[in-house]
């Protein structure tokens, strides 16, 4: 691949990356179209997943796009949805050339928006930044070929890997400039969730906050038997920012009908023993739509997921304190009996965060 066409589709990238949270259930896509070594159009998907990318970044270039090369972080749709075909009008536009990192994994386009341009003579190079563009659309492509969401899983906690005092203290363990870069977190994921214990200690409004974004992303809380409070900010909060909960399927009839009125969606999951199953709730927030879940915790909740191995990412804010034993375990019990059980993750980035230590750990996809 040349320098130039790296060059370009990492811009294109990191526009792409303006629309995650905002756009799913579709993929969060950027586009650069280049003429004669100027930009002439740059656009990404739009919040509720139109218009695509491609559609912006053409209304931007207007008459300059004919003879453009395109640099598109995704295969162009070629299929009747809401919108018509990318790939059609980056054809009508009169584009010269389109650059993309992969073939879409969407089984309406899947090869078909390349074939459609290369069938009108518009040259296809593919292969442009591949990695960096896997790790984008990761969400999507698990929820297109698995079902579920990508998983984040964040952990704030002290030294020793506590996340509460005994007592249940936990505000805050981390400092102002840690709790600011979680909203940013928040921001880039389509949902927010967390467990019932959670919810019911902190009493969050787990929204995006002070940084001026147009689109909270969804709450979610995980609660087998709906046991939350009916006067918190969750509950407050219900018709005016999405609140989904996840419960068992025997639940008190009185409390379904109080979460339904209040404006919750509900979302019953299968159980594994005495708690959730965690691979059902994320089949169902996937077959909801979403692409990128941010968790939260508790540590039940994490100990779920990371048991049924399916925690794509994990962040984490170490603070310079210590609590002890007697404190509360980030991650619950996981029913391990060798170290070669253990889910690993590699290290993909350390800093300080103020006065804390962010490190963030991705699984191999």
């Amino acid at each position: 691949m040349s320098a130039t066409d790296t060059r370009y589709m990492a811009l294109a990238l990191t526009l792409g990356r303006r629309g995650q949270g905002m756009c799913w259930p579709n993929p969060a896509v950027g586009c650069v179209l280049v003429n004669d070594g100027r930009i002439v159009g740059r656009g990404w998907t739009q919040p509720g997943g139109r218009p695509h990318a491609e559609t912006v970044a053409l209304a931007q270039a207007g008459g300059l796009a004919r003879g453009a090369t395109a640099y598109v972080t995704l295969e162009p749709c070629a299929h009747h949805g809401k919108t018509p075909p990318c790939c059609d009008a980056l054809i009508a536009a009169g584009i010269a050339r389109v650059v993309a990192p992969f073939q879409d994994v969407d089984a309406r386009v899947a090869g078909q928006g390349f074939e459609a341009l290369r069938k009108d003579g518009v040259a296809v190079t593919t292969g442009v930044l591949a990695d960096r563009a896997a790790q984008d659309h990761a969400g999507f492509f698990l929820r297109t070929e698995q079902g579920r969401p990508l998983i984040t899983l964040k952990l704030a906690n002290s030294f020793d890997g506590r996340i509460a005092t005994a007592s249940g203290q936990s505000q805050w363990i981390t400092g102002a400039q840690a709790r600011r870069a979680v909203h940013g977190m928040r921001a880039r994921h389509d949902a927010v969730m967390v467990g019932a214990g959670t919810a019911r200690a902190d009493d969050p409004s787990l929204t995006v906050r002070d940084l001026g974004i147009a689109r909270q992303p969804v709450r979610v809380v995980v609660s087998r038997h709906l046991e939350l409070p009916l006067l918190g900010q969750l509950a407050r909060s219900a018709r005016d920012i999405p609140l989904w909960i996840c419960h068992g399927e025997a639940v008190d009839g009185e409390r379904v009908k109080a979460w339904q009125e209040l404006g919750a969606t509900l979302l019953p999951c299968a159980l594994d023993g005495l708690r959730l199953n965690a691979a059902d709730i994320l089949a169902q927030l996937g077959q909801a739509g979403l692409t990128r879940v941010f968790c939260e915790g508790g540590s039940s909740l994490a100990g779920s997921l990371l048991a049924a191995d399916i925690v794509d990412e994990l962040v984490g804010f170490t603070a310079g304190l210590t609590i002890g034993a007697e404190g509360l375990p980030a991650i619950g019990a996981l029913g391990l009996d060798s170290l070669e059980a253990a889910p690993r993750f590699e290290l993909i980035e350390t800093r300080a965060i103020g006065p804390d230590i962010l490190h963030r750990w991705r699984r191999a996809f």
